[in-house]
C-alpha cells in the first residue's frame, strides 16, 4: 500500500500542475500525426532529409514504409563518460536496420565535464550549458523525420538538459541509453585524503597529480555518487533505461548488448506498434515523485534540487523545494557510497544495484508502482537485472536482499530514518542542504559569519593561518544571475582540514556545490541570491549565523532594525562577464530565475515563466 503522505504531496503537486500540465498534454495530441511525422513533409523537404540515404533506406523513408528513429548524442572524445558513445550510433542504426527500421543521426549537443572546470572560469557555463543542451536536442529533432528518439547522454548537465529537450518534442517516445562507469580505481577515501594533504601542502603536486589519475583512467562515468551517477539512477528509476543497465560497466559484452536492446525497444513505443507510448504521456506526477524518492533515498547529488524542478516544468508540472523536503522525512537513506561512504557505484551495482533499491521501496509503499516506463506499465518492471547467455541478453529477478549491507541497506535498518537531503528556512531566504554525508555533530552550528566574494579569497585566507575558529563561511554573488551558480567545490578542501583540526565549520552561498561534496554543512542554492538584493548580501563578518539541520533553520542572528538600516552595495561583477565564453551566455543570466523555481531560462507550458 502507497505510503500516505507520498500520496499526499502526489496529489498536491498534481493539483498545482493542473493548468501547465494541461497546456502540455493538449500540446502533445495536437503534433501527434496518424502515421510518421514526416508524412506533413513537402517534396522538396522530405528530399531534403534522405539525400545522404543509401538507395534501400532512402526508398523505405520516402515511401513512409516504416520508424525512422533519431540518434541525439553528447559524443566527444575528450570526456571519459562519453568516449564510450563514439561506437553507439553503428549499434543502434545495426540493430534497427536488423528490424527493417531506419535511423539517423539527428544531432549532437554539447557536454562539458565539472571536474575539469572545477574551480575555473569555464564552471560559469556549467549551469547553463544545461538549457544550450536542450536547446541543441530541440534543433536536432525540429526537422520533423522522426518517429522516436534514442538518447545518449551521462554527465551532470547533459542529461537533464537531453530529457528538457526531449519534453518539449514529448509527442514521441523516448529512450535513454547509458554509457556505463569506467572500472573502480583508487577509493575514493584515499583520494580524499591525499586531496586534503595537498592543501595542507603535505603532499607535492606530481604525487598530488598521480593520485587522481589513478582514480579517474579510463573510458567510462566517475565512479563517486555525485550528479553524473545520480542522472543514471533518475534515468532507470524514472522507467527511461532498461532494467539494471545504468551502472553497467562500459565496454563489455553486456554494455554492447543492452546498447542494441535500447533501440529495439523503442520500437515497442511508437506510433506503428501496438503500445504507442510518447514520451510526455510516459512520465507524469508519480514519476517526478519517484525520482525525488530516488535521490533521497541513494543520498544522491544536490544539484538535482534544481534540475529535477527544470526537468518536470517542462512537462507541466511544477515541483518545489518543500516537496524534496516533505519527501525526504518519510523516505530513509538506504545507500553509502562516496561521498558518504567509501564504495562506489561499482560497489553499489555489485551489491544488487538498483533492483535492490527499487524493491525495497516498493515493499514499503515508497514509490508509485503504477507508472508508465519504456518496459511498459508498471515499476515491478525494474525488479529485473540483465544477464548474457551466450550471446544473448535475458532478464531475470534481481536480488531480492542487498549483497553488501554496508552500502545498501534495508527499510527496516536505513543508514538514516530520513532522506539525505533537507531545505533550510530563516531570514537569510531558503536554502538547500546535503545531510547524508553529515556527523550528528555537524547538523547544527552557531558561529561567526566570515564573509568572502570569491573561493580563492576563502583560500587565501586559510593559507594565511587566519581561519583557526569556528566560523560560517559565506559566500556570496555565486547565483544564477551573478556568474552563472557555479559549483565552489575548491571550498571543501581547506574547509575540510578546519574541521579535521577540530573545528566546527559550514558554508551559506547562493552558489552550488559539487556533488562529490558532503562532508562539510553546506547550505547552497540560497534564494533569493545576492544580486537580486537577497539578505545574503547584507551579512558582514562577525556577524552570527545558526545553522540546524534538525530544525530546518538558517538564521542571521541580527537585529532586524539594524539590518534595516544596512544598504546593500553589489560589488564590481565586470570581471564575471567577460572572456572563456562568458559573455555569450549574458541572456541566460540575465533572464533566469531562481534555483528554487530550476534556473531556467524557458517558460512553462502556457507561457508563464519556468
Amino acid at each position: 500500500m502507497l505510503n500516505h503522505r507520498v500520496d499526499q504531496i502526489t496529489q498536491d503537486i498534481i493539483k498545482r500542475s493542473q493548468k501547465s500540465r494541461s497546456v502540455y498534454l493538449n500540446r502533445i495530441d495536437n503534433e501527434i500525426q496518424e502515421g510518421p511525422n514526416r508524412q506533413v513533409l513537402g517534396c522538396s523537404n522530405l528530399a531534403h532529409g534522405v539525400a545522404s540515404c543509401g538507395k534501400e533506406e532512402k526508398a523505405s523513408l520516402l515511401e513512409q514504409k516504416s520508424e525512422n528513429i533519431a540518434i541525439v548524442s553528447a559524443y566527444n572524445d575528450m570526456l571519459s563518460a562519453h568516449e564510450p558513445y563514439k561506437t553507439y550510433p553503428p549499434l543502434l542504426k545495426r540493430a534497427l536496420a536488423i528490424k527493417g527500421v531506419n535511423s539517423q543521426f539527428a544531432g549532437g549537443v554539447p557536454a562539458m565535464c565539472d571536474g575539469i572546470t572545477q574551480s575555473q572560469r569555464g564552471m560559469e557555463l556549467s549551469l547553463f550549458s544545461r538549457d544550450t543542451i536542450a536547446m541543441s536536442t530541440a534543433i536536432a529533432l525540429s526537422h520533423n523525420m522522426f518517429d522516436g528518439g534514442l538518447y545518449l547522454g551521462v554527465c551532470d548537465k547533459i542529461v537533464p538538459g537531453l530529457l528538457i529537450g526531449a519534453l518539449h518534442f514529448g509527442h514521441l517516445p523516448a529512450v535513454f541509453v547509458p554509457a556505463g562507469p569506467m572500472p573502480s580505481g583508487i577509493p575514493n577515501d584515499m583520494k580524499a585524503k591525499v586531496r586534503q594533504a595537498y592543501a595542507q601542502g603535505k603532499v607535492d603536486k606530481a604525487s598530488m597529480l598521480s593520485t587522481e589519475a589513478d582514480s579517474y583512467h579510463s573510458p567510462g562515468t566517475c565512479t563517486f555518487y555525485g550528479t553524473a551517477n545520480s542522472n543514471q539512477m533518475l534515468m532507470e528509476i524514472m522507467g527511461l533505461h532498461l532494467p539494471g543497465s545504468s551502472f553497467v560497466q562500459t565496454n563489455t559484452p553486456l554494455r554492447d548488448a543492452l546498447t542494441q536492446r535500447a533501440a529495439e525497444q523503442l520500437l515497442q513505443l511508437t506510433h506503428q506498434s501496438k503500445g504507442f507510448m510518447p514520451l510526455g504521456k510516459m512520465l507524469d506526477e508519480k514519476s517526478f515523485v519517484n525520482a525525488i524518492i530516488g535521490l533521497l533515498a541513494t543520498g544522491g547529488s544536490s544539484n538535482h534540487t534544481i534540475h529535477l524542478i527544470a526537468m518536470a516544468r517542462a512537462a507541466g508540472i511544477i515541483l518545489q523545494w518543500e516537496d524534496f523536503d516533505a519527501l525526504s522525512k518519510v523516505v530513509p537513506l538506504l545507500c553509502k557510497m562516496y561521498p558518504n561512504g567509501s564504495a562506489d557505484v561499482n560497489h553499489f551495482h555489485q551489491a544488487g544495484g538498483m533492483g535492490v533499491v527499487v524493491g525495497e521501496l516498493l515493499r514499503a509503499g515508497l514509490l508509485h508502482e503504477d507508472v508508465q516506463t519504456i518496459m511498459g506499465e508498471g515499476l515491478n518492471n525494474y525488479l529485473n537485472r540483465p544477464f548474457l547467455k551466450g550471446s544473448e541478453l535475458y532478464f531475470e529477478e534481481s536480488h531480492t536482499h542487498s549483497e553488501n549491507l554496508e552500502v545498501i541497506s534495508s527499510v527496516e535498518n536505513p543508514f538514516s530514518d530520513q532522506g539525505g537531503l533537507a531545505i533550510l528556512e530563516g531570514n537569510v531566504g531558503q536554502s538547500v542542504i546535503k545531510t547524508s554525508a553529515l556527523t550528528q555533530e555537524m547538523m547544527s552550528i552557531q558561529a561567526v559569519a566570515r564573509v568572502f566574494h570569491t573561493q580563492e579569497a576563502l583560500t587565501q585566507a586559510f593559507e594565511n593561518d587566519e581561519l583557526n575558529m569556528d566560523f560560517v563561511a559565506v559566500v556570496p554573488y555565486q547565483g544564477p544571475s551573478a556568474n552563472g551558480m557555479p559549483e565552489l567545490h575548491g571550498l571543501m578542501k581547506p574547509l575540510g582540514v578546519l574541521q579535521d583540526r577540530g573545528f566546527k565549520v559550514a558554508v551559506i552561498t547562493d552558489g552550488r556545490m559539487s556533488g562529490a561534496s558532503g562532508k562539510v554543512p553546506s547550505a547552497i542554492h540560497l534564494t533569493p541570491e545576492a544580486l537580486k538584493d537577497g539578505i545574503i548580501a547584507k551579512i558582514q563578518d562577525g556577524d552570527m549565523i545558526r545553522l540546524n539541520c534538525h530544525e530546518s533553520l538558517l538564521e542571521l542572528l541580527v537585529d532586524e532594525d539594524v539590518l534595516a538600516q544596512r544598504e546593500i552595495q553589489h560589488p564590481d561583477l565586470s570581471k564575471n562577464y567577460s572572456l572563456m565564453g562568458r559573455e555569450l551566455f549574458s541572456m541566460m543570466r540575465s533572464s533566469c530565475n531562481g534555483a528554487n523555481e530550476g534556473a531556467c531560462s524557458f517558460t512553462l507550458p502556457g507561457g508563464e515563466k519556468c
